[in-house]
């Protein structure tokens, strides 16, 4: 098989093949790494790559498969992290120029999940500046480009992750997302992304430990490998006061859902959100699809409260909390756009703050209400197609103009504010040919069963071309128009004599 073929495969089918010793995770690393030399450098998608030491680790994992004794479920497996999460000894810079020397001392703990399972940590996957906003480019590592257009977005804040998979350069990566920072990227660049309910993956690094708007999350290309990458990242920490207990095996095995019982709502902006008339239009056409096969698909009403503004006050407070004092003492190592989210933090007042908490518990009980009726709601995930990544942000939609960067991004934003699940998966293409993402909430704490309807409809898509998960041609994929990282300043410095380790910037997304 050849190396781009064996790239294509799952990550299922890869811990297939060790376990049957058909193929050897020094094999799959070898094409692993020149997949990335021939691929990456159109896309600038991973960034710190470590080939040393994941050759050293996946012949020691081919030792332990050949002898049949695999240290965990993924031994073996190369896996990218998202800039934005800890990993020992491995350059994380945030895409701030203020970390691009931070090596840190420990993984955060889903990635020590991810590793005690048997998973190479090979590369960290590019993020916008400390991972606020939809296009992921900074100043120290450049731009990320769409793989199916490199002139184009791959979205964000989990950019790097999203394209990293699309291209096969990698089978899984991790992602995480307050306002859509997982459930965009997965919809611009054709692959599966989900946000799980505040619960399932402890976050404890999150800068209010009480506010559950950020979670992190699995990003993979099929529904399968999203449910193993879970399976083993989810769990509690002590740290993180929402996270709880729950069986090792909680997500091992989805239930069975036949589309024929489910009932379906659906929504086309989220409430009114701006949504481009050609998406509108995809839309549609796949509800069309998707209703003769389950027991109802119906419009629902998504104006749950000021979603808009609620979003607004609880960003801002962990925007504060995790950037305030460094913006306050290093102005000139913050971007326009955290600035500008602190700047609004601190133009709020107490009153604000518990307005936005009272509505967003209002929002919650009218969502639960609604999911009465419904088994999954489904929506639209991006208002907009792919734009040039040279465009920090998609300033204008459906004719109205977007008063902050990240307005564009309401349709995914006013579904984190109820704390349960969502998931993008990818439904074929747009009009102008660019990947199209389905986005479906689910009740509160109704992972399992949302994760089940997920793999019923990624089967439905599968059986269609219009609807199929759609791949790009990265042999005929032309470079990028402008460099991709002629907007770097503050370059990484990947080899830090001293491996300095600054005072950690915390993540609010």
């Amino acid at each position: 098989m050849s190396g781009a073929a064996l790239m294509a495969l799952s990550a299922r089918q890869v811990l297939e093949r060790f376990a049957a010793c058909s193929l050897t995770p020094s094999e799959y690393l070898t094409a692993c790494l020149e997949r990335i030399s021939q691929v990456n450098p159109k896309l600038n998608a991973l960034t710190a790559i470590d080939a040393e030491a994941a050759i050293k680790e996946a012949a020691l994992a081919t030792d332990r498969w050949q002898a049949g004794a695999p240290r965990g479920p993924l031994d073996g497996l190369p896996i990218g992290v998202k800039d934005l999460q800890d990993t020992k000894g491995l350059l994380t810079t945030h895409g701030s120029p203020r970390m691009r020397a931070y090596f840190p001392s420990q993984d955060l703990p889903m990635v020590a999940r991810l590793r005690d399972a048997g998973a190479i940590v090979l590369a960290k996957t590019n993020v916008p500046e400390c991972g606020a906003g939809g296009n992921s480019r900074n100043p120290v590592w450049g731009a990320t480009a769409n793989p199916f257009d490199a002139d184009l977005i791959a979205g964000g804040s989990s950019g790097g992750s999203a394209a990293a998979l699309a291209a096969e350069l990698l089978p899984m990566c991790t992602g995480s997302d307050t306002g859509g920072s997982l459930r965009l990227p997965a919809a611009l660049c054709g692959i599966v992304g989900f946000r799980p309910s505040v619960d399932v993956i402890a976050h404890p690094t999150r800068p209010l430990g009480w506010s559950g708007i950020s979670v992190l999350g699995p990003m993979t290309r099929t529904v399968d490998d999203l449910a193993l990458m879970l399976s083993l990242a989810q769990g509690f920490d002590l740290d993180d006061p929402l996270s709880a207990r729950a069986p090792q095996d909680r997500f091992a095995t989805l239930p069975r859902q036949d589309l024929s019982p489910l009932r379906v709502g659906y929504s086309e902006d989220f409430g009114g959100a701006p949504v481009d008339p050609d998406i509108r239009e995809t839309f549609r056409n796949r509800i069309q699809k998707i209703t003769p096969h389950v027991a109802e698909c119906r419009p629902v009403d998504l104006n749950l409260g000021e979603m808009d503004r609620c979003f607004d006050i609880l960003r801002a407070e962990s925007f504060l909390s995790a950037f305030g004092e460094g913006v306050k003492s290093e102005p000139e190592n913050f971007g326009a756009d955290i600035q500008a989210n602190v700047d609004l933090g601190r133009s709020m007042s107490l009153a604000d703050r518990a307005w936005a908490h009272a509505e967003q518990t209002r929002i919650l009980r009218r969502f639960n209400a609604l999911m009465q009726e419904c088994d999954v709601i489904l929506l639209p995930t991006a208002p907009v197609s792919p734009f040039p990544w040279t465009q920090g942000h998609a300033t204008e939609v459906e004719g109205q103009s977007m008063d902050i960067y990240y307005r564009w991004l309401a349709l995914t934003y006013r579904g984190s504010l109820s704390g349960g699940p969502s998931i993008t998966l990818p439904c074929g293409r747009d009009s102008r040919g660019m990947p199209f993402g389905l986005q479906m909430l689910g009740a509160v704490r109704g992972d399992e069963a949302m994760l089940a309807a997920a793999k019923s409809l990624e089967t439905l898509f599968s059986q269609d071309p219009d609807m199929a998960r759609p791949r790009p041609d990265m042999a005929s994929l032309a470079p990028s128009a402008t460099d991709l990282r002629s907007i770097v300043t503050h370059p990484p410095i990947l080899h830090s004599p001293a491996r300095s380790e600054p005072t950690p910037i915390e993540t609010a997304v």
